[in-house]
């Protein structure tokens, strides 16, 4: 994993660590980061609502599904 050099407020990093209940100030970034990500991806989820079309029936998807039997 490549080192990173960054320079955060003492107080925000303090913060963060006990918002996100970490142990150290690198966990505590790695956990950020990933919530921030997966928010991001939440969101382009949601602003794709309404926006498909789907062809098949429910029906059709489920036999379709070789996992379902």
């Amino acid at each position: 994993m490549p080192r990173t050099t960054i320079t955060l407020p003492g107080s925000l990093v303090e913060e963060l660590m006990t918002e996100v209940k970490a142990k150290s100030k690198t966990e505590a970034v790695i956990k950020a980061i990933k919530d921030e990500i997966r928010a991001k991806k939440k969101k382009k989820i949601k602003n794709m609502a309404g926006k498909m079309e789907f062809t098949a029936s429910a029906g059709e998807l489920r036999h379709r599904d070789r996992r379902l039997g």
